[in-house]
């Protein structure tokens, strides 16, 4: 599945049928993912541990950059890590092992087509995948039949339209409204995190809940503005410059505006705000 930052997630992905992952596959993006899931980790993680004996599926493990935490933080569960992609598994796997986890499985598998049986899972979790999905509803309900009745599903996902900063900048803007208009002609839908109730619901779980998760960054969090503002969401945006350029979106003077402006915020009189959705939901009984 894809991963990676505001958006991306987490992962990183091949390209199935239904996905398109705008963010690339760099060694820039895996570093990003990684910068992401380690200044969300608090933020994102919060309130989902697993208990003794579960089974996980982590669908679109991407990198491994949330399989790194999710393992960390149930030690004595046992997670079985999917995603399309080789090359991404083939980095989750090291970096699952430097971490010293011993509890997880990769496997190279498709939503649409998972190699498990009906029931098979406690609990699913995926983090950023979502918005890189042409049908993420299908991908919901064909997670729905390997999760075994009362099991959780856990779904987190950013919203691009969610970003505001100081000092507000038209370019910046611009440049963000450029990411979320590639993704949506990828197929995807960078705006996914607003919509995340009716999607989970309609995919048929019962009792579903979903929290705003909120990053605010200003001067007094040094810390947050250089891992998230600059390194996580600024560089995303970056990332598609050349993209948006090509494809007649914008100016590169005025792209080259934008960026400067995002990068702007993290300054010491800047600040930054964006808000991530967690949704959990349950398998019914019948």
């Amino acid at each position: 599945m894809p991963r990676k930052a505001a958006g991306s997630g987490g992962h990183g992905h091949g390209k199935p049928a239904g996905l398109d992952y705008v963010h690339g596959y760099s060694a820039r993006e895996g570093t990003r993912l990684a910068d992401q899931a380690a200044a969300l980790t608090g933020l994102l993680h919060d309130g989902t541990r697993y208990p003794a004996g579960s089974l996980v599926l982590e669908a679109g493990c991407g990198v491994g950059a949330q399989t790194v935490i999710l393992a960390g933080n149930s030690p004595d569960a046992a997670f079985i890590s999917v995603d399309v992609s080789p090359g991404s598994l083939a980095q989750a796997r090291r970096q699952v092992r430097q971490a010293g986890a011993t509890n997880v499985i990769f496997q190279n598998a498709d939503i649409f087509r998972l190699p498990f049986g009906p029931a098979s899972f406690d609990h699913v979790f995926l983090c950023f995948v979502l918005e890189h999905l042409t049908d993420p509803a299908g991908a919901l309900r064909a997670l729905r039949r390997v999760l075994k009745p009362g099991g959780s599903v856990t779904v987190i996902e950013g919203d691009h339209g969610s970003a505001y900063f100081h000092p507000d900048s038209q370019p910046a803007r611009r440049a963000i409204d450029c990411l979320i208009t590639l993704q949506q002609q990828a197929g995807g839908d960078s705006l996914i995190g607003r919509r995340l109730y009716p999607l989970v619901a309609a995919a048929g779980y019962r009792g579903v809940t979903v929290s705003p998760r909120v990053v605010y960054v200003d001067a007094t969090k040094p810390g947050l503005a250089d891992w998230f503002t600059r390194r996580t969401f600024t560089a995303m945006v970056e990332a598609v410059g050349g993209q948006a350029v090509s494809r007649g979106l914008i100016s590169p003077a005025d792209w080259a505006a934008g960026i400067r402006d995002l990068y702007r915020a993290a300054e010491d009189d800047g600040t930054f705000c964006y808000t991530f959705f967690k949704a959990v939901g349950f398998c019914p009984w019948q």
